[in-house]
């Protein structure tokens, strides 16, 4: 296991008192307990009548600037999502969480991560929060793009498969999950930070919290309003089902299995 450090700053000059407003994007995707079936018509996946949630790496998302807020560090949390109007309940869970108020960008449009990024740098123009984080990926199209595409168009320090993050003025140290183990990164504030698994474990919204956070706002935004062309730039050709495997045999002999392997299996010479 390798352990780096590796900083992009000049001087790592502490500013006490430093506070910031954080902004968490969250994503509504199919619950991650649900078998997800392919339509009909091989276009997508089906989303009728399935249970939504929030994605489980934006959980985390909300569950960490939730925590820098509780220490102190960070003065409010903002939670932003786009897409369609039943979007507003995945707002509404990170508000019943501990957001502070929600930012909705309403489009029926196919969001993907360009269009993504392009909208929430918007957002973020709007806001100007200081630090903004982000799941790494999101379970319905695995794409790890958004954070990464967001950092490059605001021209932010970005720290991603965030495990750790420490605010230290207007410095964040991040621990990094890599190949090789763990890598540490200082960042300049304002930054993008994409969480992993092990950053922390969301909490469960209290039904107190969960009445509190009907009266909490929720701005509604649109597309247009930000001035963003959010239309897909990829087209789905077909989805389809991963192949059935086929049952296993049982065999008689070791000379037998090394027989299928040649001959059906082909995987030995």
């Amino acid at each position: 296991m390798q352990h780096g450090v590796y900083t992009n700053l000049p001087s790592l000059k502490t500013v006490h008192g430093h506070q910031m407003k954080v902004l968490v994007a969250v994503k509504r995707v199919v619950d991650y307990n649900v078998k997800v079936r392919v339509k009909a018509d091989k276009t997508g996946v089906e989303t009728a009548n399935v249970k939504m949630s929030m994605n489980p790496f934006d959980e985390i998302g909300v569950e960490e600037a939730i925590r820098l807020k509780e220490a102190g560090k960070a003065t409010e949390v903002v939670a932003v999502s786009l897409g369609v109007a039943q979007t507003q309940e995945t707002i509404r869970t990170a508000l019943a969480m501990g957001a502070d108020r929600g930012i909705h960008v309403l489009t029926d449009v196919e969001l993907q991560p360009l269009a993504v990024a392009k909208l929430l740098k918007a957002v973020v123009e709007k806001e100007q929060p200081k630090l903004v984080i982000l799941g790494k990926q999101a379970i319905d199209d695995d794409c790890n793009q958004t954070g990464q595409m967001l950092a490059a168009l605001l021209g932010w320090s970005q720290g991603t498969f965030a495990s750790k993050i420490v605010p230290d003025g207007d410095n964040l140290t991040v621990t990094r999950e890599v190949d090789g183990g763990l890598e540490t990164v200082v960042l300049k504030l304002p930054a993008i930070v994409t969480t992993d698994l092990r950053l922390n474990e969301p909490r469960y919204a209290s039904l107190p919290n969960i009445m509190k956070a009907k009266k909490k706002p929720i701005d509604q935004l649109t597309p247009d309003a930000l001035g963003v062309d959010a239309s897909p730039r990829l087209v789905t050709v077909k989805v389809d089902e991963p192949p059935k495997r086929k049952s296993g045999v049982k065999v008689g002999s070791v000379a037998e299995l090394i027989e299928k392997l040649r001959t059906e299996a082909k995987v030995i010479p």
